[in-house]
């Protein structure tokens, strides 16, 4: 019982490490929870989960090691996701002005909209070259016996960090707790960002404008990486 409880937790803090890195998915949250509100945003945390859930199984199945070996389709994927990247950078930018105009923004407004979220984060998921090289390099590794170095296989962290959080892999446990470390992430980190929305009556447009920013840059990125694949 004990090696379960410690494998869970540490499925739960490897499932917050891959969730809570600044990325594009996290922008689009953001830029839901504050201008929509909690539902959308956790909704949209949700439609990033579940294109988690589709790698895991696809991963299993061995096809995202298939789109790999296939570089004119990953780099079509790549592409379409640096293309949507863009698009809602246009609508977040958008947001930002629409919060500038009074009477914009009506209470019935995060009722109609929560679902777009779900679909924006999922769509962008499915293309990201991020979660697609996650998956690649963990995939099936994860119902396999051995250990993982977990802080490793995430963007943006140091050398230093990468040996600190060693996870043994080949347990329904660890699976159930990294899942469940993602829905921890869901769930907090669009509620911090409403209650701080709350208090600082300038909060919405500023997380709008970063998250335009961020999904601006990644779309460039994306493009870029494309174009490489394909003309490099």
């Amino acid at each position: 019982m004990a090696n379960f409880l410690v494998t869970l937790f540490s499925g739960v803090v490897f499932g917050l490490t891959l969730a809570a890195p600044p990325g594009p998915m996290n922008a689009i949250i953001a830029e839901e929870s504050a201008v929509h509100g909690w539902i959308a945003g956790f909704k949209t945390g949700l439609g990033a989960m579940s294109a988690d859930a589709i790698f895991f199984i696809l991963a299993a199945l061995g096809v995202v090691a298939f789109v790999e070996r296939l570089p004119a389709v990953r780099a079509v994927m790549v592409g379409v996701g640096g293309a949507l990247m863009l698009y809602f950078a246009y609508g977040a930018a958008m947001d930002v002005r629409s919060s500038f105009r009074p009477g914009t923004k009506t209470t019935d407004e995060p009722n109609l909209r929560v679902g777009t979220g779900f679909w924006k984060a999922f769509v962008l998921a499915l293309t990201n070259p991020y979660q697609i090289l996650f998956w690649l390099t963990i995939g099936v590794g994860l119902l396999q016996p051995g250990t993982l170095n977990a802080f490793s296989q995430i963007p943006y962290v140091s050398d230093a960090l990468a040996s600190t959080l060693v996870v043994e892999t080949g347990s329904p446990a660890l699976i159930v707790g990294f899942f469940g470390g993602i829905i921890i992430w869901i769930t907090g980190f669009p509620a911090a960002l409403v209650t701080a929305e709350r208090r600082v009556e300038a909060f919405e447009p500023i997380i709008a404008g970063l998250s335009s920013v961020v999904l601006a840059g990644f779309g460039v990125l994306f493009l870029a990486e494309s174009a490489g694949i394909l003309f490099g």
